[in-house]
């Protein structure tokens, strides 16, 4: 805390930041205004430009909050943290506006998004790659590849929360939902799925060289076809 900072600023910077993963979540980095940011955290809005200057320096720090806590509460997770009492009240406190904030974000298509996403992919390469504890090292070849799909398969849930809460009979982005789901995820996570032959032979298809009018055309021969 520099001199200048009083523990009452933090705290209403902290009370800003929630109040904007909430907007941004409900409106979108568009439609959320410093106004309306400002009413929800029960602040002036020249306090929120005070902390955060402009609404997309806000929505940086946002970003960056979202994957530290993604970040402290799955390594906590992996360390045993699940089976100490009160952990899951706790985490769902920290975790639901953040997947209703990647629900909105994921959507919309911005630069923002895109970092976003591709930092969850960098978390969850690395915890595959290291070997937590409870954690089994995928075997892969690819493991980036590996772990963009996992990612995609995990947020993409959020995207289409709406079709998912419709089809499970609770909304997903509440502690109830939340636990339909995660058991049935575990349940997936647990299971295989495919035999050794189907999956052998799913491989060898795959892999197979692709048969000339099956190659996506070169950049230069798009061109010539214009």
């Amino acid at each position: 805390m520099s001199s200048g900072e009083r523990a009452e600023d933090l705290t209403a910077k902290a009370r800003i930041r929630d109040a904007a993963l909430l907007e941004f979540a409900e409106h979108g980095v568009k439609g959320a205004t410093i106004r309306g940011i400002a009413k929800a955290a029960g602040v002036s809005p020249a306090l929120v430009q005070h902390h955060y200057g402009t609404k997309e320096a806000l929505r940086e720090e946002c970003d960056r909050y979202v994957v530290k806590a993604i970040r402290e509460v799955k390594d906590e997770s992996l360390r045993g943290g699940m089976a100490s009492p009160g952990f899951f009240e706790i985490a769902m406190r920290t975790a639901l506006p953040i997947q209703r904030y990647f629900s909105r974000a994921m959507a919309d298509g911005s630069e923002a998004a895109a970092n976003l996403f591709d930092e969850v992919v960098a978390y969850s390469e690395e915890t595959l790659e290291g070997g937590q504890p409870g954690v089994a090292r995928p075997n892969t070849d690819d493991l980036h590849a590996y772990a963009t799909v996992m990612t995609a398969m995990n947020l993409g849930l959020y995207v289409l929360h709406e079709h998912v809460s419709r089809a499970l009979g609770v909304d997903i982005l509440t502690a109830e939902g939340y636990r339909t789901m995660a058991l049935a995820m575990i349940d997936l996570y647990d299971d295989r799925l495919l035999s050794p032959e189907l999956v052998a032979q799913a491989r060898a298809a795959l892999t197979a060289p692709l048969a000339p009018g099956e190659r996506p055309p070169s950049k230069q021969n798009h061109e010539e076809n214009r």
